[in-house]
């Protein structure tokens, strides 16, 4: 009898061991997943808005013996940056990503980087927002021999829900935009302590403090856009900027339905940034010249209305929009549906005023019931100010309840993915994003002396050619400084800006050379990259189109009207590999 609980107690001694252990283990994901969704958000404000990627490399010992993010669209996944710091540490390690791998769609650089290096684990934070990369890169990474744990599916608790949190919040305008196919979209707005704006004069400079409004410069740094209607240009004419001395800025957009916009405003200035201004078909058709004679960009509406306008930026790839507009917009951008948070400066101020404005207006409703209710409310004291933050909409639900279209396929096989003979790529993580000049694919082209020079993207090497062959210092400059330009993003920054304010910097056969330059680099770029051209080959006899709507040369633009020379340079490609394709294949059976 004795004997007998001796074992038991063994047993139980083994069992507690283990658990404890297990629930340290359990801890230690959760903090390394935390770890990964904060360094992942490291390069806001410097780059615009993107899928933002972290990645830690911990070896069993328990150490973190390398980490990587994503700097922006079209750079070296988390997960390369991640193993290259760690090294042969890798092996044996485990990988602890916040959002499921995969910031370029066609592209299988970040799982091959995991495998090769030795890594035997990866935590998971959430799986990829974007139907056609979820579940890819964890499919490939079981498939290949490592244990995969996925917050909330392989690992569930209370604190892994937080931890999944953290996740999700990190990459809110991303998940938003998959789930509503309308960029994520934030209403700011200061009042005083009685709810209002400005005075009844107009006047509302300052409601908040400097400390408020630093916070509001870093918030629009985050942003792809800050949108403001026509009162707000006409009362206070702002700059809308994000002001920290470099990196992104996010593009103004006005929203006029009559266009009774001032001809002099510090929004036409375009020597920073752009502007577009979004308007009425029809509306002011002399002012709309000149508008577009100060370079600001115009976009006509059938009927403006705030879902529209942000289906069209959604179109347009943007990703997150800072909403700072006055009460009737405001409004009518809530009613709409567009509006999922709310950023609400509250300042110890009483101005009173029976016609002083207030922050948002008519929404139609007559009981207190029928008030909107933020959900995860946050109070957060800025110096004599108080943030109040609240969503209005929930955060969507990625519990992968829907199949996947190869899913639906297994299931019914009539129903064929990508029925579609028109195929739309943009942004790197879209659908096909692979074919766009943006994606993180260097390639090497030949200099002026036939030497031949690597480059980080073929954006790299097409806006660098604006300026080649120019005898100028300031050029030659220009050129080194693209070359070494951090993302493809900085690049075409570097590359419009330097045109826009200095075109006697730009070789005087630009405008007959550009698209042969754009052919060379994807050339080179679909040749060395054998996954590449494998993908561009199955596209045969669908055609392609870039979908930016508002490039109209590259792009298809907004009801087709574009040029799409990029699509059509990727087809004059498709055609030449078919081409060798079939002529390879005549020989291989003369040869037999």
């Amino acid at each position: 009898m004795a004997l007998s609980f001796a074992v038991v107690a063994c047993s139980s001694s083994i069992m507690c061991k283990a658990t404890n252990a297990n629930n340290h283990l359990h801890l230690q994901d959760l903090s390394y997943i935390k770890r990964a969704a904060l360094i992942s958000d490291k390069s806001a404000g410097f780059t615009s808005p993107h899928p933002n990627f972290g990645c830690l490399i911990v070896t069993p010992s328990a150490e973190v013996v390398g980490e990587g993010y994503l700097y922006a669209q079209g750079t070296k996944p988390a997960e390369v940056l991640a193993v290259e710091a760690a090294g042969e540490r890798c092996r044996g390690a485990t990988a602890y990503v916040n959002m499921e791998p995969g910031d370029c769609h066609g592209d299988h650089t970040a799982v091959s980087a995991l495998v090769q290096a030795g890594i035997t684990r990866a935590v998971i934070g959430m799986r990829h927002p974007l139907q056609h990369l979820r579940g890819n890169a964890i499919r490939a990474l079981r498939s290949q021999g490592l244990q995969v744990d996925v917050l909330g599916e392989d690992m569930q608790s209370k604190l892994v829900e937080e931890a999944r949190k953290a996740c999700l919040l990190v990459n809110l305008p991303f998940v938003y935009r998959a789930a509503s196919r309308v960029p994520f979209s934030v209403l700011k707005y200061a009042m005083t302590l009685d709810g209002k704006i400005a005075a009844s004069s107009g006047h509302a400079a300052w409601i908040s403090s400097k400390l408020s409004r630093n916070r509001v410069f870093e918030v629009r740094g985050r942003s792809d856009a800050i949108i403001v209607g026509g009162n707000t240009v006409r009362r206070d004419n702002p700059r809308l900027t994000a002001r920290h001395g470099g990196g992104h800025m996010p593009i103004r957009i006005v929203l006029s339905q009559s266009l009774d916009l001032p001809e002099e405003a510090n929004l036409w200035d375009l020597s920073d940034v752009s502007t577009v201004v979004v308007t009425q078909r029809g509306a002011r058709r002399s002012f709309q010249r000149y508008l577009a004679s100060k370079g600001v960009e115009v976009v006509e509406f059938d009927i403006l209305n705030p879902r529209d306008v942000m289906e069209y930026f959604h179109d347009r790839g943007y990703l997150s929009i800072l909403w700072e507009c006055g009460g009737t917009l405001a409004a009518s951008a809530i009613s709409s549906g567009v509006i999922h948070k709310v950023f609400a400066f509250v300042a110890p101020k009483i101005i009173g005023g029976k016609n002083a404005p207030s922050p948002v207006g008519e929404l139609g409703m007559v009981e207190m019931s029928q008030a909107l209710e933020l959900i995860d409310v946050c109070f957060e004291q800025i110096g004599p100010d108080m943030l109040i933050s609240g969503f209005l909409q929930p955060i969507p639900d990625l519990t992968p309840t829907i199949p996947s279209e190869d899913e639906t396929f297994a299931i019914d096989p009539t129903v064929a993915p990508f029925e579609t003979s028109i195929i739309f790529f943009y942004k790197t993580w879209d659908l096909y994003g692979a074919f766009s000049n943006f994606s993180p694919h260097p390639i090497q082209m030949p200099d002026e002396d036939g030497n031949y020079v690597t480059w980080f993207s073929v954006e790299h090497y097409y806006q660098a050619n604006k300026f080649i062959g120019v005898s100028n210092p300031l050029a030659q400059d220009c050129i080194d400084k693209i070359k070494s330009a951090k993302s493809p993003e900085e690049a075409a920054r570097m590359g419009r800006l330097t045109q826009r304010r200095h075109p006697h910097l730009v070789r005087s056969d630009w405008e007959s050379v550009k698209i042969d330059v754009m052919y060379r680099a994807l050339k080179c770029k679909f040749s060395i990259y054998p996954h590449l051209n494998s993908m561009l080959l199955s596209t045969a006899g669908s055609v392609l189109v870039e979908a930016s709507p508002h490039d109209l040369f590259w792009g298809g633009g907004r009801d087709g009207e574009g040029l799409n020379y990029l699509g059509r340079l990727l087809m004059k490609l498709r055609s030449e590999f078919l081409g060798e394709s079939s002529a390879a294949s005549e020989s291989t059976c003369i040869a037999l």
